[in-house]
């Protein structure tokens, strides 16, 4: 059997990155989303965010293309979140998610940002966030891709 090992840090954030993930309800998404992965055989290592935004840790299955993972989780996600009383501002993901491929010694660092999330955003907007890791991994920044 092949032995992959191919992690990946996945932002994804709701449409016009409005906060419509209350955060009294964000583990129950984060339930489902977890779901989606597992049924695809992917490994999710850590997930958490804000009501904005996403980001998770993944270690995809040799079959699953980040793309096909994504589009997945977002469709069938968005759905689930429209029909559930507890998610009554959300209106869609945004267009697109920001996926960056990582070594496995920096998925502890990782790891630690991901749940330090809440604390981060104290100080940072999702956008100088997004930004900042955008420029990081040597991605162009486009403002208008996060709606």
């Amino acid at each position: 059997m092949s032995k992959t090992n191919a992690l990946f840090h996945v932002v994804i954030n709701t449409y016009c990155r409005r906060m419509t993930i209350p955060e009294e309800h964000k583990r129950e998404l984060y339930k489902y989303i977890f779901g989606i992965i597992r049924q695809k055989n992917c490994e999710l290592i850590r997930m958490n965010g804000i009501g904005n935004h996403i980001h998770m840790l993944i270690n995809l299955h040799p079959t699953v293309a980040p793309a096909n993972l994504m589009q997945n989780i977002k469709q069938s996600s968005s759905i689930w979140l429209k029909s559930n009383g507890n998610y009554p501002r959300f209106e869609g993901w945004g267009r697109e998610y920001f996926a960056f491929s990582l070594a496995q010694q920096d998925s502890g660092s990782l790891v630690n940002y991901i749940v330090n999330q809440e604390a981060h955003h104290r100080g940072h907007s999702f956008e100088d966030e997004i930004s900042e890791i955008c420029k990081r991994e040597a991605i162009e920044w486009n403002d208008n891709a996060l709606t």
